[in-house]
């Protein structure tokens, strides 16, 4: 009985790389966005982590404004914040977390030229404004 208790116990627990895995899903880079991407697409191999991966997407704003594909970009965001704060390291974390939204958000304008590049990169600072700021007002609720 007690080895069944053990092997309960050991298999509902996460992987000890769970902290790593995280990090490199939710950098800047273009690379870590793909990961994450990937991975996201074939959850069942990363079940045991535990990772949440609820999305409400961009939240109360268009996901995809003016055409622009930001939806993406939302969905890691939204990966990011919620894991980080399960794991009690959201405030630590923030300030990246952002960023590498926004350097999401760049990508996707970088595929534009001319007005509508322009248009694109004023929706994404005004996105990355808007959880830069009112993310913060959420951490300090939770934190």
């Amino acid at each position: 009985m007690l080895a069944l208790m053990g092997t309960a116990t050991s298999a509902s627990a996460a992987p000890a790389d769970k902290p790593q895995v995280l990090s490199s899903w939710t950098q800047t880079s273009a690379s870590s966005s793909n990961a994450f991407h990937n991975a996201r697409g074939n959850q069942g191999q990363w079940a045991d982590y535990g990772f949440d991966w609820s999305t409400d997407k961009c939240s109360s704003s268009p996901d995809n404004p003016l055409g622009f594909p930001f939806e993406n970009a939302c969905i890691r965001h939204d990966f990011g914040y919620r894991n980080y704060k399960a794991a009690g390291q959201f405030p630590a974390n923030k300030d990246r977390l952002d960023s590498a939204f926004y350097e999401d958000l760049k990508r996707v304008c970088s595929q534009y030229s001319g007005a509508s590049k322009t248009s694109c990169n004023a929706l994404a600072w005004t996105y990355y404004q808007a959880v830069k700021n009112l993310g913060l007002k959420e951490s300090e609720l939770v934190g």
